[in-house]
């Protein structure tokens, strides 16, 4: 493997001539669009949905992948739909839970070296595979009316600090962003607090009012229930 990356690393630096580097690239943005094409036709059907996040090493025995069970099923008889990564961990306890209540379960995978493949809870009609995460995020981002972030990695912070960029920008309009555990989260708030706001004042004090923590399921479906109920916006609409 490690001799397979350094001749990635050497191709970096390797002189192309143009034919070449526009054959390339052409090619690319073909795929790209194809994969564009391909998710907002088959997401633009699918209806109100929350993104669930969390770690693919998450076992099933663990909390965590209790939760992200109990709070898809929830969601899903409040109406919405269930959108996850597609693959192991908290994504296969998102759509575990949002089959076992009979509601719209999304799986939204991509093509990694170690090969993730789709858990076995995803709807058959709502597959689908991508080469590129910024395509992926995308998808992930304007589908859903709600994100619910549990414990996980770098992908699982990645999305999450995703959203809130995009919100605080006004690229997109504001939704709800829960962070589900407050115990995982409270050292990132902390620092977000003293480091980003305190001492060097990166962000505003209102961007902390981007995300909501969570410990419980009840307070994460009330949380998203009650921001669209403001709007007197229903899951079916």
């Amino acid at each position: 493997m490690s001799n397979e990356k350094d001749q990635r690393i050497s191709d970096k630096f390797d002189n192309k001539d143009w034919n070449e580097i526009k054959s390339n690239d052409s090619w690319a943005i073909f795929k790209i669009m194809s994969e564009f094409v391909e998710g907002y036709e088959k997401l633009s059907k699918i209806g109100p949905c929350v993104s669930i996040f969390g770690s693919a090493r998450t076992k099933q025995d663990h909390k965590y992948y209790k939760i992200a069970e109990d709070l898809a099923f929830n969601l899903c008889k409040k109406g919405y739909g269930v959108i996850s990564g597609g693959g192991p961990g908290i994504m296969e306890a998102a759509n575990k839970g949002a089959h076992s209540a009979g509601g719209k379960s999304v799986g939204l995978n991509i093509v990694l070296p170690f090969e993730q493949h789709f858990n076995p809870y995803v709807d058959d009609d709502k597959r689908l595979n991508f080469d590129y995460f910024f395509v992926r995020k995308v998808m992930f981002v304007k589908y859903a009316q709600g994100f619910v972030v549990l414990p996980g990695g770098f992908g699982t912070l990645d999305e999450f600090f995703e959203a809130i960029t995009l919100i605080q920008t006004n690229k997109i309009a504001k939704f709800p962003i829960v962070l589900m555990s407050k115990s995982f989260w409270d050292g990132l708030i902390e620092w977000m607090k003293t480091v980003l706001l305190e001492t060097n004042n990166n962000i505003n004090k209102e961007d902390l009012n981007l995300f909501y923590l969570a410990d419980t399921v009840e307070e994460a479906v009330k949380h998203i229930d009650e921001f669209y109920q403001q709007y007197l916006l229903k899951p079916n609409f």
